[in-house]
């Protein structure tokens, strides 16, 4: 992958070992979240049900972790509780080896549920410190980019993997993700940490935090963000083969255009928005997203086959765009908006409305999708439109989404 179009060579080389722990990380997870359930049923005598139980119920335990972990980044620093959150996700898919009961696996799974939410809610900040003013969209691009394709690499090994279907196999894959936390572990050593000065660490606290109007029109403004985000998982490929009676490699396709589209082009795409004023482009991002849920309404309205799969690959062109245009400056405004004193808290926060909304997107867009093709893509861009709104109302209050992208 080529990114010349980036300005920060020189901190790219500094800091390489960072972004190699991202790459390993995301290499691991999508090698194990596409057969997560596989492996629980092939592995343990578990039934889809107590498997399935006991993921939801170690999901909802860990939301706590998030913010927890962000006073103790302001404290101590980000490094350290991200390294934290990297050995318990290890010891967390170690023990997939070993369970056969429900609660173990609920335990094993809350270690990597846990430590997921305390990664992104480390990750930011840990940015932050390392890029320059100006910088920072492009920062936030390039690791989205490294993320994105190490996804689509570990899916791609997995499936090679599950062909065989043994034992063997799952217990290799659960061991390679353990394994790339270890990694991950080690090359975040490198990393320096930035800490608070001392004796602002506490400076007001979550109750500093939580009067923050300014900030929580941000956080509200992740939550719609975040929703249009998990509709690529849980809706787009229900609705295009269940829904539709599309072929099923048509799924696959949008996955596979989404992750290219951003793997490849989100660099390009920073690149030309330089200069721009971010939350003008975090409305056009929020338009895209409009956009492709009323073309995918529009995929039920037509009878040939393979113009209703054109219709449906343009509304996921136009999705992930829009994904393309609002993640990094999201993530920019987000960690920018924060006070340095607090940033462990705030980002915290701001993951927390990701967190919140993967929890209740499985049923809230199942119950949509169930209802109608009219129901959850007019719902959906209604959550658009009002992200927009949201861009636009920050756009006037907060001074990083006022602020050009590329301009410190």
């Amino acid at each position: 992958m080529s990114l010349p179009d980036l300005p920060a060579r020189p901190s790219r080389a500094r800091h390489g070992r960072f972004v190699a722990a991202i790459i390993i990380d995301s290499i691991g997870t999508g090698v194990f979240v596409p057969v997560s359930m596989l492996y629980f049923l092939a592995t343990t005598p578990l039934t889809l049900v107590q498997a399935g139980a006991a993921l939801t119920t170690a999901g909802l335990l860990a939301l706590p972790a998030g913010p927890l972990a962000g006073g103790l980044a302001d404290r101590y620093g980000a490094k350290p509780v991200l390294q934290a959150a990297n050995l318990a996700q290890a010891l967390g898919f170690a023990g997939y080896l070993l369970v056969d009961q429900t609660w173990q696996i609920a335990l094993c799974a809350w270690l990597n549920s846990a430590g997921r939410a305390v990664s992104f809610s480390c990750y930011g900040a840990i940015v932050t410190a390392l890029a320059a003013p100006g910088r920072r969209e492009r920062w936030f691009g390039l690791l989205g980019s490294v993320r994105n394709l190490g996804y689509a690499l570990g899916g791609l090994l997995s499936a090679v993997a599950v062909g065989s279907g043994t034992h063997g196999v799952y217990a290799g894959i659960v061991t390679v993700n353990a394994l790339s936390y270890v990694a991950a572990f080690v090359l975040i050593r490198a990393v320096p940490n930035a800490r608070p000065e001392a004796g602002r660490d506490t400076a007001g606290g979550w109750g500093h935090v939580l009067r923050d109007r300014r900030y929580l029109s941000l956080v509200a403004h992740q939550l719609c963000f975040a929703i249009s985000l998990f509709a690529l998982n849980v809706a787009i490929p229900v609705y295009a083969v269940d829904v539709l009676g599309l072929p099923g490699w048509t799924a696959g396709l949008v996955f596979t255009l989404n992750t290219l589209m951003v793997g490849f082009g989100q660099g390009l795409v920073l690149g030309w928005l330089g200069g721009r004023i971010r939350s003008r482009v975090l409305v056009a991002g929020h338009a895209c997203f409009a956009a492709g849920y009323l073309l995918f309404l529009a995929a039920d309205h037509v009878a040939a086959l393979a113009l209703a799969v054109g219709v449906l690959v343009l509304g996921a062109g136009s999705y992930t765009l829009g994904e393309i245009l609002g993640g990094p400056i999201t993530s920019a405004v987000a960690a920018e908006s924060a006070p340095e004193a607090l940033r462990g808290r705030y980002l915290a926060l701001n993951q927390l409305a990701v967190t919140v909304a993967g929890a209740v997107a499985p049923a809230a867009l199942s119950g949509l999708l169930s209802a109608g093709a009219a129901t959850i893509w007019l719902t959906l861009a209604g959550v658009s439109a009002l992200g927009a709104a949201l861009a636009t109302a920050i756009g006037r209050v907060v001074p990083a989404a006022q602020s050009r992208i590329g301009g410190s």
